[in-house]
């Protein structure tokens, strides 16, 4: 069976045949201690981020990255090749790449909104790695709730000083610029909002203090900032002043998913091969962790109640990877919205799910450090950020399914 929704035009299937002979020969060999496929290994290292920097600015070199956007801020000028590009490296499990933020929803937003000296000031270094972001919208004081910012922008000529604190800032150990949003006038909540692109590894020790978060595994994956009359000057400033709402929402919309341009992606997961008449289909991680995980001198396979609860978390998986493939074809959607509002939402809570029951069948083995436990510890993150599940219910009960706000 053809795994594609839509059939490849002439030029894309030219591309794509370009992608899979240039992942061939480029496709980096592991690093030491980890696996290509791990998207958040346990590791923080200038040698692995430089290896993972490297891995992207050479699928950019190649034309693998960026290949959606305008060729005059350093894109590839084409339409609708991204997605394969990012299928012939999932294809054979490359590397993941560094500063996903960039990637996934700061180079959109700057697209959508930036000035000319914007787009062609960052876009292009966003792409190839040159230089890594971090995301500055949640505060000790708004989390979910994006509106409810604290961080402070006064207006001083042709600047702008900001002062205060963001929190939970995913990758800010190697973020060199932050997307940024700040209140600049406290009366009003929303229109009291303005978006800044702003320097942070040119401001350590000065206007900029970054601190690390310690998780439960020990790493430090999440980061706090803090602000001291960091000054930017208004040629930064994204959108204008006050519509910095308006302009966190185009983010929003592309990191939960729901955005109109594919972003570059690599690593994470193999997608299954296509399988050849009679043969065997590999088999799914959690079942093969039930048949050699030992239970009352049999397996946890064994036991019926453990067999049916992975059917139920597979059989959602299934379905959701079959829905994403319906999201493909305009003429099975009735809501444009309502798959990539899901994703998201479903994305995050079935592998949370997984790896839950995972540390179930290990039982008490799974008090020892091991791939379920991280797994499932590191979930929790998924269903937070961008968004709480709460608010993507909300978010799709009132947007999609048009039921009235609770408030």
């Amino acid at each position: 069976m053809n795994d594609k929704v839509v059939s490849d035009s002439p030029e894309q299937a030219e591309f794509r045949a370009y992608c899979r002979e240039w992942v061939s020969k480029n496709k980096p060999g592991p690093f030491k201690g980890v696996t290509t496929t791990t998207a958040h290994p346990r590791i923080n290292s200038q040698a692995y981020q430089d290896y993972l920097v490297g891995w992207l600015n050479s699928a950019y070199k190649g034309g693998l990255v960026g290949c959606d956007y305008p060729k005059e801020y350093g894109g590839g000028g084409r339409t609708d090749c991204q997605r394969i590009a990012n299928e012939e490296m999932q294809r054979v499990a490359t590397p993941m790449f560094p500063s996903i933020t960039a990637l996934r929803f700061a180079a959109a937003t700057i697209l959508e909104h930036g000035t000319e000296f914007l787009k062609k000031r960052f876009i292009p270094k966003m792409l190839s790695g040159e230089e890594l972001w971090s995301q500055g919208f949640s505060e000790p004081n708004a989390g979910s709730d994006v509106a409810n910012q604290e961080t402070f922008a006064e207006k001083k000529g042709d600047y702008w000083v900001i002062n205060g604190q963001k929190v939970w800032t995913s990758f800010a150990e190697w973020g060199e610029w932050m997307i940024l949003l700040a209140r600049t006038d406290r009366s009003h909540k929303h229109k009291g909002l303005t978006y800044f692109c702003v320097p942070i590894t040119s401001e350590l020790g000065k206007s900029v203090e970054v601190r690390p978060l310690i998780k439960l595994d020990g790493s430090a994956g999440f980061y706090e900032e803090f602000f001291k009359d960091l000054t930017v000057h208004d040629k930064y400033r994204l959108g204008d002043v006050g519509e910095g709402w308006a302009v966190a929402m185009t983010t929003l919309k592309f990191e939960r998913g729901a955005g109109d341009l594919v972003e570059p992606a690599a690593g994470g997961w193999v997608p299954a091969a296509p399988q050849k008449a009679g043969s065997k289909p590999p088999e799914a991680p959690i079942i093969s962790l039930a048949r050699n995980t030992a239970r009352h001198g049999k397996t946890a396979a064994d036991d019926p109640a453990i067999r049916d609860r992975i059917m139920e978390v597979l059989i959602r998986q299934t379905g959701f990877q079959q829905t994403m493939r319906r999201g493909g074809v305009k003429g099975l959607l009735d809501h444009p919205a309502r798959i990539p509002m899901q994703f998201k939402l479903v994305d995050s809570e079935i592998p949370q799910d997984m790896a839950q029951l995972g540390m179930e069948i290990q039982g008490a083995a799974s008090t020892m450090w091991g791939s379920w436990a991280g797994q499932f510890m590191g979930s929790f993150a998924m269903t937070i950020a961008a968004g709480t599940s709460e608010i993507q219910r909300n978010q799709i009960g009132e947007r999609v399914l048009g039921m009235p706000k609770s408030r």
